[in-house]
């Protein structure tokens, strides 16, 4: 008889260390899941309601709220006050957060919830006075128009009160509440609009200063360019809309003795570019309206891409305001009254900036008892203190100087030491007359409105259910005994002080004019023989070339057609570039595989800066390096680039600010760099290159042997260059959360000159086309979407319409509105208690 032995496995005794990294990994998950748990409820609780009825306290009679199905508001009123307090009232259900962020930051208001972070920012704004001059502005405004800014106030705040318990999520993540909203609010929101857009042109000319006095004044000329055989003022108009562009300044008595090639003699003029990721902003817009000869309606149709700074939630709020026979439709700017951009039941209008010289820089002599020079004597300057309330911090107290040009700023100006005064229309004071546009019925109440609008300065362009169309330039310019604000002047004398400003009627305008076709984006508007001095600064004319060159072809436009135009991403400038390098490249004398590999890229390429494509990349890359090459042996090299976050002009490294090449930035910079390819002056060649074929092809071989150039140059793919990136400045910190909380980054096709003008952190806002046949066919859409809550449905959901270049009707029409209905709320007034 066998036995079997027991066979024991012994058993392992678990790691201690395991079973604590175990329950730690645990207990990580569950908080986590928790921590998510809560935002959601958090969030989920700030969701507005959209359906049924809602006791209002404040409101005289019922207001209905009708949602469409992109949670756009249609709002109707019996009376103009309950009107603008159920517009504050239902912008606040949806945008609170951002509308509290959106007065802090114009207020310089940040640190207060945010910490010393933002300190340098909220100097800047208390030294310009942001909220001060909101002030002063509201207490200038009309009694209607305070009124109703009272009435938007008094909603958002019943909003405010209501759900003090169920705040957007981003209050509780940062710890605060918001305070009561202030007509101030709206004012100093509409201030920061203005320093966006009509703000920053003097500190080119205190760079030009420097520049100019490095190279003098031929070379410094050369580089300010502030027109081009490009341009298109939108009241000349041409004989032959077919005839091609002419050259004014073909014959050049420094050029090269180099033979002329194809590149010249072929070039058709289309249109753009931008100058890589480093291309400063574009908040620049397109416009323009054609008449019913040119569409398929018969009637006009009217389009408008405004392009600014990209938000999340995105800057527009888009909302029908109804009110017997006040009747508008378009976008509004959170936390102000109105409809900005849009339509009523008549006529429709857009918007591009001006770009004015509206900041001129006085640099102020002081004595030494502190007081400054006029022309009749010494004076004290004026004090005004701001105190800036830092979270966990003492406040801070700022003490701003100021002259009869302005506060001193020279803070604000890196490497600066002069005292410098900043003069600004904005300081005169600034109307608000968006009523009396919302409400204009004819061409003649609109420029009567429109009149009033002094800052910022903007291009306007007009259409009508009776056919007609229009534009006419606005905002307050000032007229100057001397100069035209491009260079500092002493403020200790009246040399160059400002006498007036230019009449509204004698801004550039047109009415019907026989082409039937009006555009403005940005560039010069003024035409030749024009008596006054408007902008130092115009935009390059690129963008505005091509919408002329394709809306004068001859055929008949669709709205369709219209939201193609806004897409375009065809870039003349580019490809003209493209060619002189190639050309270049096959006249050096030895270039490289690698720049032969780049120039056959470039060869084959149509002009298009699409993100599949790398010909656009190397052209980018090399247009940066050329100006590189031209600029660094007259003006210096530019120290190594900080990588950072803000794009504020304060963050700058110290030994940046001293002159070199990078010093130079203008918005018609390729102009320049047109110019001196066109004509390639011997004054611009460096002495290293015996000709400029040998140039560009050493621009074209550092551009493509520069670290961040790929191995296989075909894969260097423009979008991902010039990728677009959007995110919640908060929720996109939030790990998980931040893959709802924004599109993050993307590649997108288009550059800052193209049609479409797009850069890493700019782009359309929106993208309007008004159809004068049929208003309820006009088309709309934002970046984002409407909500800024990010569980609401109404987040992200234009994202997809925004970046794949479609777009959704505008309902208008009682019936449309009825037809296109999502969501109904009545806004009851409350009992009193």
């Amino acid at each position: 008889m066998s036995t079997m032995a027991e066979v024991r496995t012994p058993t392992r005794r678990r790691s201690p260390v395991l079973r604590i990294l175990f329950w730690l990994l645990l207990a990580v998950l569950v908080l986590t899941a928790g921590a998510i748990a809560y935002a959601y409820y958090v969030a989920h609780a700030a969701l507005p309601q959209l359906d049924g009825q809602i006791s209002v306290a404040g409101l005289a009679a019922p207001v209905t709220v009708t949602r469409d199905s992109h949670g756009v508001p249609t709002i109707e009123a019996t009376t103009l006050d309950d009107l603008f307090f159920a517009q504050g009232y239902v912008t606040a259900q949806d945008r609170l957060w951002k509308m509290d962020i959106m007065r802090r930051f114009a207020g310089g208001e940040l640190s207060e919830i945010l910490g010393e972070d933002t300190l340098r920012l909220d100097r800047e704004q208390k030294i310009l006075g942001m909220r001060d001059t909101a002030r002063k502005n509201l207490q200038n405004a009309s009694v209607r128009d305070r009124v109703f800014f009272e009435a938007y106030a008094r909603g958002v705040n019943a909003y405010i009160n209501e759900h003090r318990d169920r705040l957007p999520i981003e209050f509780r993540i940062l710890g605060y509440t918001p305070k009561p909203w202030t007509p101030e609010d709206s004012a100093v929101i509409g201030n920061q609009m203005v320093k966006d857009l009509n703000y920053r042109y003097f500190f080119d000319a205190l760079a030009r200063e420097k520049i100019l006095a490095k190279l003098g004044p031929e070379l410094t000329a050369d580089l300010y360019v502030n027109r081009s055989w490009h341009d298109r003022p939108p009241t000349v108009m041409r004989e032959d809309v077919n005839a091609p562009d002419k050259n004014p300044d073909s014959d050049d008595d420094d050029e090269d003795d180099s033979p002329d090639n194809s590149v010249t003699q072929n070039r058709v003029s289309t249109h753009s570019a931008n100058l890589l990721s480093e291309e400063r902003a574009v908040n620049g817009s397109n416009d323009w309206v054609v008449s019913g000869a040119h569409t398929v309606t018969g009637k006009p149709l009217l389009s408008n891409d405004m392009h600014l700074g990209h938000q999340m939630p995105n800057l527009w709020y888009e909302a029908h305001l109804h009110c017997g026979n006040f009747d508008v439709a378009g976008v509004t700017l959170p936390g102000v009254p109105f409809v900005i951009v849009g339509h009523n039941q008549r006529v429709a209008w857009g918007f591009t900036n001006v770009g004015p010289t509206v900041t001129d820089a006085y640099i102020e002599n002081f004595n030494a008892q502190g007081q400054y020079q006029t022309p009749k004597s010494w004076v004290q300057p004026e004090h005004r203190v701001e105190v800036i309330h830092v979270k966990g911090k003492p406040d801070v107290n700022v003490d701003v100087k100021i002259t009869r040009h302005g506060p001193i700023i020279t803070e604000l100006v890196p490497g600066e030491t002069r005292p410098v005064a900043l003069r600004w229309t904005l300081y005169d004071g600034m109307r608000v007359p968006f009523f009396d546009i919302d409400s204009a019925q004819n061409w003649d109440e609109f420029t009567k409105a429109f009149s009033q609008l002094e800052e910022p300065g903007q291009n306007v362009v007009y259409a009508d259910v009776d056919g007609n169309i229009g534009y006419h330039a606005t905002g307050k310019v000032p007229i100057r005994a001397a100069g035209d604000g491009s260079l500092p002047q002493s403020g200790a004398d009246d040399a160059h002080e400002w006498i007036s400003y230019i009449p509204f009627d004698k801004l550039p305008n047109i009415y019907n004019p026989p082409s039937g076709i009006i555009a403005t984006a940005n560039g010069r508007i003024t035409p030749d023989g024009y008596p006054y001095s408007m902008s130092m600064e115009w935009e390059a004319p690129w963008r505005t070339a091509r919408i002329y060159h394709l809306l004068e072809s001859g055929r008949k436009f669709s709205p369709a057609d219209m939201l193609g135009l806004e897409t375009d991403v065809h870039s003349d400038i580019d490809l003209f570039a493209a060619e002189r390098f190639v050309y270049g490249v096959d006249h050096a004398g030895k270039p490289s595989a690698r720049a032969k590999q780049a120039a056959d890229l470039m060869r084959a390429w149509d002009g298009r800066m699409l993100a599949s494509s790398a010909a656009p990349t190397i052209t980018e890359a090399s247009l940066r390096e050329l100006r590189r090459l031209l600029l660094e042996p007259k003006l210096g090299v530019a120290p190594p680039e900080i990588p950072h976050d803000s794009e504020s002009e304060l963050y700058i490294p110290d030994d940046a600010n001293a002159l070199n090449w990078k010093t130079y930035s203008w918005l018609q910079r390729s102009v320049w760099i047109e110019n001196v390819l066109l004509h390639r002056p011997k004054r611009w060649l460096p002495e290293k290159y015996p000709n400029y074929e040998e140039l560009l092809t050493a621009a074209v071989e550092a551009a493509v042997n520069a670290p961040d150039a790929p191995k296989d140059l075909g894969s260097w793919r423009w979008g991902a260059v010039n990728a677009v990136q959007i995110q919640h400045p908060i929720l996109g910190r939030i790990p998980v959360v931040k893959f709802w909380s924004g599109p993050g980054i993307q590649e997108q096709s288009g550059s800052g000159y193209t049609v479409k003008a797009v850069t890493r952190h700019h782009g359309p806002s929106e993208r309007f086309t008004a159809n004068m046949a049929d208003l309820d066919r006009s088309t709309l859409n934002t970046v984002t979407g409407q909500g800024g809550n990010f569980l609401s449905p109404y987040y992200m959901d234009q994202w997809n319409a925004w970046y794949q270049g479609t777009t959704f009707t505008l309902p208008f029409s009682a019936k449309a509105v009825e037809a296109a209905k999502a969501h109904r709320l009545v806004l009851q007034p409350a009992q009193a208690k």
